[in-house]
Formats: C-alpha cells, structure tokens, sequence
C-alpha cells in the first residue's frame, strides 16, 4: 500500500476491497460477479495474497487451488527471507536511515500480500527505528489504510488519535489535511455525519488524498453528508456556491440536480434525483450499511423544509408538489410524526396538514423560569439551615 496516490489514482487494495464488497452485495447481478471474481483473482496472484485467497476460498468466493496457495506461500517466504537479509545487511554495515528503509521495506511487503497482523507488528518496529514526525505520520496513513482495507474501526480510530498526538510535535500542513479527509471518511462510515461534513467541507480546496478515492467520489461523500447536517445558508455558502464542487458536481449522475432541486424547493426534482442516487448509496462500502438511515434522514429534512414555509397545508398540495400519491404523504408523514421527528399534526377528515413547530424562544424562557424556582427553593433551605 502506498502512503499516498498520484491524483486520480486509487490505492489498489482498496479498490480491491470495494470490489470483494460488490461480490458480496445480493444487488449486483450474477454476470458482473463473474468479472468481478475475474478481478479479484488476478489481484489476489499478482500480490500473493495467500492468507487473503484461503479465506475467500473458506467463504466459497473462489476455488481452492491447493497448488496455487503452496506457490504463492513459497514466494512469501523466499521474499521474507531476503528481506529479512537486507536488515541484517544494513544493521551491520550501514547507517540508521538504511536500517529504516529496509523494516520499511519488509513492512510494505506484508501489506501488499495482506499479512494485517504481521504488517502492524512490523510498522511498529520501523517506528521504533524513525525519527523525523513526517516520517511517523506516513507510517500512521499506511495503518489507516490497512484499517480502511479490513473496516477495523478500533484501529482506525487508535491511529488517528495517534496522529493527532503526532501533529503536536509538528508536522507539516500537508499531512494535517490528509488526515482530515481520512478522520471525515472515518466518522461517515461510523454514521457521524455531521463531523464526517466539516471535515470533507475543510478539505474540499485542499485535497490530496487521491489513494483513498478519486475526487468525483470525495465531492460526493462532501455533499450527502451536508445535506442531511447544514442549514438552508451554510449548505448555500459552502455546498451549492463552493466554486470546487460546482467544478466536479456534474461528472457524479443525479448528484447537482439532488443538490439544488433540494435546495431551490423543487420537490417533484428532489425525489427523481434522489431515487436515483440510491442505487450509488447503496453499492458503496462506506455508506451501504447505513443505507436505511440515511434515506429516512434526507426524507426528514425534506419534509422539514417544506413544511417549514406553511401554518396548514393541505394533503393534497404536499402530495403534488413531491409527485407521489395522498396515501403515500399520509403513510409517510405519519411514521415519521409519531416517531417525534415532524412537527405537525394530521387533520385526516379535512386533508390537512398543521404546523405546531417548537418555539426555541419560549421554551429557553420556561426552563429558565424552572432553574429560577429550583434555585430558590434550595437558597430556602439553605437559610433555614444557617438559621437553626
């Protein structure tokens, strides 16, 4: 795995981990698994990828070879032995940046032929032998890789915190926003959308981070997780004005029209643009297991939104303006209002519609008056008390 990619070029592990997930997702069909299957395969012999094609092989994903894993344990431990050479080699006769580049070497090697634990204890020791913070850093983006490659969230998690342990004995601003993109990837995969949209939004004019997706793919994950955690003015100042993604938008399908249609309050848009999103949603890696919740949220915005401009409205009119059917407006609406998510109540006799949306001011003003009565009481006994 490489620390970092020229522009447009994807890590190739991690391509190979969107495509293992592919082959695992009931929706694609049977014929693209086969190419898929092809793909894999061919990756999987070039990098000798043993201890990953025995358990594909175990899931029933490939056939087992038994030649072919015997062939592909051989080179391992032939490259292993020479690499471990070249570390007593420079151990003996060379300096410490020599030593340093040959643990780096054997580290990379158990990456590439997808040995996690091996690699990790590996990278550990060529820590130990690292000295310069930069140098630190890239070994910390090889483990978040690795940590991308098997969605091990705990690691992710422990090497980003170890990162930004890292950044307060310096390192430069290249690396930080690197790190951005990769803590924001991390906090979307982990459904924390919010946090996921800062960091993407502070990245957009600075990106770097072409070995984790292309930038089409980053505009993408910028904007859904924006529209779902921005107000109507930030998401206009930062999503729909931003020259960077007003540049890339249009090469994402359905994404620009998903963007303003929501934005401009152009519903009937809204809901073919976004019914054509969900089928990108839902193949990737990232996103596809919080598929469900994401598109219950962005339906709530939606919904918020619209309601947000009337005291009343009627079934019939919400129902036009998103292009769908009075019973479907009733259902959802009504799933939605129990759950406590839409302030609004239904008036099914009359097909309307009614608005009773929180007031913040009044309702600051009646817990402050509650704190008021509770610290009196307690002033109250607290005299009683000195009194006695």
């Amino acid at each position: 795995m490489d620390g970092g990619g020229e522009e447009g070029q994807q890590q190739p592990h991690l391509v190979l981990a969107h495509k293992l997930f592919l082959l695992s997702h009931p929706d694609v069909d049977d014929l693209a698994k086969v190419d898929l299957r092809a793909d894999v395969l061919a990756v999987v012999k070039s990098d000798d990828m043993a201890s990953l094609y025995e358990s594909l092989a175990a899931d029933g994903v490939l056939e087992m070879d038994a030649a072919l894993l015997a062939e592909m344990r051989a080179r391992i431990e032939e490259e292993v032995r020479k690499l471990d050479e070249k570390i007593a080699d420079a151990e003996e006769n060379l300096g410490e940046s020599e030593v340093r580049e040959a643990h780096l070497a054997k580290s990379l090697y158990f990456i590439r032929v997808g040995e996690k634990e091996k690699a990790l204890e590996q990278l550990k020791v060529t820590e130990g032998k690292t000295v310069a913070v930069g140098q630190k850093m890239d070994l910390v983006f090889y483990t978040l890789q690795i940590g991308l490659f098997y969605m091990d969230f705990d690691l992710i998690s422990k090497s980003i915190d170890k990162a930004k342990n890292l950044f307060e004995e310096g390192g430069d601003w290249e690396r930080k926003n690197r790190l951005k993109v990769y803590e924001g990837l991390y906090c979307m995969a982990t459904r924390n959308f919010k946090k996921a949209a800062s960091l993407f939004l502070d990245s957009i004019s600075t990106f770097t981070t072409y070995e984790l997706f292309p930038y089409d793919t980053f505009i993408f994950y910028t904007v859904l997780t924006s529209v779902i955690t921005l107000d109507r003015v930030s998401l206009k100042q930062k999503v729909v004005d931003a020259p960077e993604i007003l540049a890339v938008i249009g090469k994402v399908p359905y994404l620009s029209e998903f963007l303003n249609s929501l934005y401009n309050c152009q519903y009937k848009s809204f809901f073919i643009a976004f019914s054509g999103l969900t089928e990108q949603i839902k193949l990737d890696r990232y996103l596809q297991p919080h598929f469900r919740y994401y598109m219950r949220e962005m339906r709530i915005v939606v919904y918020s939104q619209f309601l947000e401009s009337y005291k009343s409205v009627t079934m019939e009119a919400m129902a036009a303006a998103f292009g769908v059917t009075i019973d479907f407006i009733d259902q959802e609406l009504s799933r939605f209002i129990a759950a406590g998510k839409l302030h609004c109540k239904i008036d099914k006799v009359a097909g309307v519609l009614e608005t009773n949306r929180p007031d913040a001011r009044n309702a600051f003003y009646q817990a402050t008056i509650k704190q008021g009565d509770f610290l009196l009481n307690r002033i109250q006994k607290l005299s009683r008390v000195i009194d006695l």
